[in-house]
């Protein structure tokens, strides 16, 4: 079978691209009896999912239910359009609540893959009607690597930044209960250690914990499902071109080899190749500026847009290509891509500056909004918010973590590598002499905090409402009252850490139906093609409704091409 694989050159549905969307639409269109076939060009497979936190944000999810949670499908449509604004399509929305349940309990009835409730992670937007304080993000159990034999070897490494210490897998709740200090915190921080060093056995083997976690275990799990029905993966193929004939497509072209190779779709095409963040020229075209590849969070190489591209070639409709899945990022020397910065922002103690010293968006709001934040006061600071400047002072630095440097009581400046001082932070006595060496204004960076930290006494932030919501406070420290996102700053030294307009993939691409056909210019359907993912424009329209809003609607638009490639009702 697998020598067959290696040299078939017709498959019932070629899916392109090896993350969350695309392994979930090949389960399922394997499962409903198509012979499929998965490419992907890089070396490595799972995408930027392998590296993503594997959350799904699916409403009305069985697992809320099973806990007593009470969510419904009017509440969630509501939410929806409140959140997208007139964007998409309401049959997109619909096709979205209605099936992702339907997918996700499926999914985990028939594969290895397997969700908890996470059921204090808000909805991002609180004050949106329809939306609930928890129940509708999904966190991946971990999942144990060892079955997965020498195709391990062959999956993206997740990034440091997910891992306790670098190294320790973890799931974002128990990661949620370390950093907010919830109740038995330490207890789980010594059971996950403990859990990893006496591991022996696997640890003569590699480094690499044995249970992967978030996105990892995801597409771990989804991997080995591939393997249990023997769909063939094909990395290190580059996928160069959609063959359309007759009106439709009817296959691909492809690099494998060194030579190109034509592959027959006798049903169809499945896109789920990623966005556009790394190909520069691109985002030069379409995206806000200014804008860098360089500053994106996924892996350098991959998600160049090819997708995006080929629909364009045979006439597809877009939307959406201004847009992306923005989060900040820091980068840092010797690491293939930033890190981005989810949860710090909300941590007690730290603000984020312009180039003139100056607040402009609460620390503590959704990454998407918080680097849109930095593109809507670039032109009011003269230029100066992108980059802007985390600063935070000696008892924050102690206390939290921020990027890549973890809390000083267990990683102190001395630890750090040397070369970080002047390029990961930077670091001086007082505000005035911090503001010269990153180049902003002293004056308004004094006043500035100044004015934070008499409120941030308070437990106010008249400027933001920085923790005033359930959003907010989800990564705020419990311990601190009365407001877990603030504290005043006046503990010298002070450091500083430059934040770029990072994303974590485009959100613009072809546009698509309620059953994932991507559509021409006249609405009308391209026969044999489907986009989900990032490729595809969202169905989250300009907005990040909540935690798992990126991989949910892929995963659950890959469950709807199969359904309807194999012409189940």
């Amino acid at each position: 079978m697998a020598a067959q694989n290696e040299t078939q050159t017709a498959f019932d549905v070629i899916v392109v691209g090896s993350g969350a969307g695309a392994m979930t639409a090949a389960v399922f269109a394997a499962d409903y009896g198509l012979s499929v076939l998965v490419v992907e060009k890089s070396d490595r497979y799972g995408g930027t999912s392998a590296i993503s936190g594997g959350g799904i944000w699916i409403p009305n999810n069985p697992h809320f239910a099973a806990i007593g949670g009470r969510d419904s499908r009017g509440q969630a449509l509501d939410y929806l359009k409140a959140a997208t604004a007139g964007r998409v399509d309401e049959s997109r929305l619909q096709a979205y609540i209605d099936h992702a349940p339907k997918m996700i309990e499926q999914l985990e009835r028939n594969s290895r893959v397997r969700y908890a409730v996470a059921p204090k992670y808000p909805d991002y937007y609180p004050h949106l009607p329809g939306a609930l304080p928890g129940g509708r993000s999904l966190d991946p159990e971990l999942f144990d690597t060892s079955v997965l034999g020498d195709e391990l070897e062959r999956m993206r490494e997740p990034s440091p930044a997910t891992l306790l210490m670098g190294k320790v897998s973890w799931t974002a709740r128990q990661a949620h209960k370390v950093v907010a200090k919830e109740p038995g915190w330490v207890r789980t921080v010594v059971g996950l250690m403990a859990r990893y060093h006496f591991d022996f056995r696997w640890r003569r083997r590699t480094r690499r914990d044995r249970h992967a976690c978030l996105g990892g275990a995801l597409v771990a799990s989804l991997r080995r499902s591939l393997m249990d029905r023997n769909v063939p993966l094909w990395l290190q193929t580059e996928f160069r071109e959609l063959v359309h004939e007759g009106g439709r497509v009817t296959g691909v072209r492809l690099r494998r080899e060194g030579r190109d190779v034509v592959v027959q779709a006798r049903q169809g095409v499945i896109l789920a190749s990623g966005g556009f963040e790394q190909n520069q020229a691109l985002r030069d075209k379409y995206l806000p500026q200014p804008t860098k590849a360089a500053w994106s969070a996924t892996p350098p190489g991959g998600n160049t847009g090819a997708a995006l591209e080929a629909g364009i070639a045979v006439g597809a409709a877009t939307d959406l290509l201004d847009h992306g899945w923005w989060a900040p990022t820091i980068r840092v020397p010797g690491e293939e891509k930033p890190r981005a910065v989810f949860a710090e922002r909300a941590f007690p103690g730290a603000i984020v500056v312009n180039g003139q010293g100056r607040r402009f968006v609460n620390e503590a709001a959704p990454y998407l909004e918080f680097v849109a934040a930095m593109y809507a006061d670039n032109p009011a600071s003269g230029g100066k918010s992108t980059p802007a400047w985390a600063i935070f002072d000696a008892h924050f630095r102690r206390h939290y973590a921020m990027g890549p440097l973890m809390p000083g009581k267990i990683q102190p400046d001395e630890r750090l590598d040397p070369c970080w001082a002047g390029s990961v932070y930077w670091k001086a006595a007082t505000l005035d002499a911090l503001a010269v060496r990153i180049g902003i204004d002293a004056t308004g960076l004094k006043e500035t905090v100044r004015k934070f930290n008499e409120g941030a006494v308070a437990g106010q932030d008249p400027d933001f409402g920085r923790g005033d919501n359930v959003y907010d406070r989800y990564y705020g420290d419990t311990q601190v009252k009365p407001n877990p996102c603030l504290a005043p700053l006046t503990k010298g030294p002070f450091y500083a850490m430059r934040i770029d307009a990072g994303d974590i993939g485009t959100k613009g691409g072809l546009l698509t139906n309620a059953e994932a056909q991507v559509l021409l210019r006249d609405g009308s359907a391209i026969p044999g093609l489907y986009a989900i993912g990032n490729c595809s424009a969202a169905v989250m329209g300009p907005s990040y409704p909540g935690a798992g809003g990126t991989l949910g609607p892929a995963m659950t638009f890959g469950y709807l091409a199969a359904r309807h490639l194999a012409g189940v009702l």
